[in-house]
């Protein structure tokens, strides 16, 4: 028979009787029994093939197979006994084995609940980190601590560990165990946990709980304060945070001070939010610069910290432009405009116009051969290239003054009696003109940049379509004036009359140009010294038409031909002309 048989609680045990008999004899009888409390207990008695059960602890859950071996189902923790297995052989006596039958049951993962309240470094006793239970095993584990994966050993007023083993109604047992522990403010990411470890069939196991983290409780060592965002890129006009940060848990109290004159220090804790450590300072200004500390204060052990900081807000002031020479202007006078400055950091000069292009860079503007057109607001643009945002502008007004000069006027106009029309004249100059005419009429004016336009509206007559009108611009430095023609504009009849004769003019002109070309090309066209024009060909056809021109004047222009050529010629030729018209 094996010594021990081990089997999990709720299985079936299996206790084997193996024996042997002289002279392959058989058995009487075998009996199997258990001992309780140094008594034996009958189970079963078995006599050739025939059972019989004696225990009725064990009814129903008894049997026995053919090689005799004793089988127990649904074990509990009270069948782990001790087991024996008699056999009779008549002559050859009586012989026995036992078997003890060990019941297991693999603990329950642990639970581990860690301290909820926290625990303080400066505390004087030894704090609880944790507690552990293990629930329904057998036989009853023993349970082990680890900090950071590493084995805790009870240590005199450092480290304790008690554990309580209690058995429940159904044999199991429950193990639990406490963990106390002096921590340091290192121990703030400790990670702890407890291990259950048993035996199962003659080998050593262990389950493992999850890892805890306890609150550490330590005074703050460093304070640290900043300024967001950073102080060199602090401009006026920002918001800025004082953030004021502690190494201490949980979070001392937190007061803010800005220092003053002689050494004195402005509270600003109301100011500040003193649970979270942050000052807000809205819209700051260049005043607003200086020296702040942060202070804590520890309400357990009352100890003070602090930390300085200084705020440098930058700025840009005293923008000032200087125009050279300041005298008043005129047209074709240059003029210097200097553009100065004052900030902490170094600046960038730029000059635009009045709307808003860069004209040039640099602190000084030099503008040559002024006209009123140039006349214009210009501004110095003070820019700060390390401090992103900050900048300044300023404008100078240049103002070219002289007399008026006109530069539009609506000549000639055309226009018809008794119409209505409208007259204009537009001028620049500075100071600002009048403008005034001649004529009687609704005037209306209107200023744009540095010009002034003025529209007079008038009935032609006979007399100011003769005359025309006059408009006359003025300021303090002199007068311009210019002359408006007017010009008599034909009627929509005439005009018809006159487009309609012209048409009519080149219609004949083309007409007769065919009519000669035509004839070139049908026939020959001979010019003769002696006046005549014969332009028939030799050999004449019936149906020919000859035309005879007779003129009295041919013989007075043959005797003028004759005497500029110095030639005569005979008189029939000088009296008649033949036109010949063919088809």
């Amino acid at each position: 028979m094996p010594a021990v048989v081990e089997v999990e609680s709720g299985g079936t045990a299996r206790i084997e009787c193996n024996f042997y008999i002289p002279g392959n004899g058989s058995y009487t009888y075998i009996n199997w029994s258990y001992i309780d409390r140094s008594n034996r207990v009958r189970l079963c008695r078995i006599i050739g093939s025939e059972i019989l059960e004696e225990n009725m602890d064990y009814k129903g859950r008894l049997s026995v197979g053919e090689d005799n071996a004793l089988s127990i189902s649904r074990v509990t923790m009270q069948d782990a006994r001790t087991f024996v297995c008699q056999v009779g052989a008549g002559s050859h006596g009586v012989g026995e084995n036992r078997t003890e039958l060990h019941i297991y049951k693999v603990p329950e993962a642990p639970e581990i609940v860690a301290n909820p309240a926290g625990i303080s470094v400066q505390s004087s006793d030894i704090p609880q980190i944790a507690h552990c239970v293990s629930k329904n095993s057998f036989p009853p584990p023993n349970i082990t601590w680890h900090k950071n994966g590493e084995q805790l050993q009870p240590e005199e007023k450092m480290v304790k560990i008690p554990a309580t083993l209690t058995r429940e109604s159904s044999g199991l047992y429950t193990v639990s165990s406490t963990l106390f522990a002096h921590v340091t403010r290192e121990d703030r990411n400790s990670l702890y946990h407890c291990t259950v470890h048993y035996w199962l069939r003659g080998q050593r196991r262990a389950v493992e709980s999850r890892r805890v983290n306890v609150t550490v409780f330590y005074p703050a060592e460093h304070v640290k304060l900043q300024v967001m965002p950073s102080s060199a890129l602090v401009k006026e006009g920002d918001d800025v945070k004082l953030v004021c940060e502690a190494d201490g848990n949980p979070a001392p109290v937190f007061s803010f001070y800005k220092r003053g004159l002689e050494d004195s220090w402005q509270d600003l804790s109301s100011l500040a939010d003193t649970n979270s450590g942050v000052l807000n300072l809205h819209d700051v200004k260049k005043s607003s610069s200086g020296l702040y500390r942060c202070q804590t204060l520890d309400l357990d052990d009352m100890r003070q910290l602090e930390k300085d900081v200084e705020l440098v807000v930058n700025y840009i002031e005293g923008v000032h432009v200087k125009m050279e020479p300041s005298s008043p202007l005129q047209e074709g006078d240059s003029v210097r405009l200097s553009c100065d400055a004052h900030s902490p950091v170094a600046l960038d000069y730029q000059w635009r116009d009045e709307k808003g292009r860069k004209v040039a860079e640099g602190n000084q503007l030099f503008l040559s051969n002024l006209t009123f057109e140039t006349s214009s607001n210009f501004s110095c643009k003070v820019i700060a290239p390390s401090v992103p945002g900050l900048e300044q502008s300023k404008q100078v007004a240049v103002a070219v003054q002289g007399k008026p000069r006109i530069v539009a006027i609506s000549s000639p106009l055309y226009v018809r009696q008794d119409e209505v029309v409208n007259l204009t004249c537009k001028a620049i100059a500075f100071p600002r003109p009048s403008v005034h005419w001649n004529v009687n009429g609704t005037a209306h004016e209107y200023v744009e940049n540095q010009h002034i336009a003025s529209n007079l509206t008038v009935r032609v007559n006979h007399d100011l379509l003769r005359a025309g009108a006059m408009c006359r611009v003025s300021n303090a430095l002199g007068i311009s004036e210019k002359h408006i023609q007017l010009l008599d504009q034909k009627t929509p009849e005439s005009k018809g009359v006159i487009i309609v004769a012209i048409i009519i003019c080149i219609l004949v002109v083309a007409v007769l140009g065919s009519v000669i070309y035509f004839l070139h090309k049908k026939g020959k066209i001979p010019c003769g010294r002696a006046g005549k024009q014969d332009i028939t060909k030799p050999e004449a056809r019936k149906d020919k038409i000859v035309v005879e021109v007779k003129s009295d004047k041919l013989s007075e222009e043959a005797g003028l031909l004759q005497g500029a050529n110095s030639e005569k010629r005979p008189a029939a030729d000088q009296s008649e002309k033949y036109i010949d018209l063919r088809n």
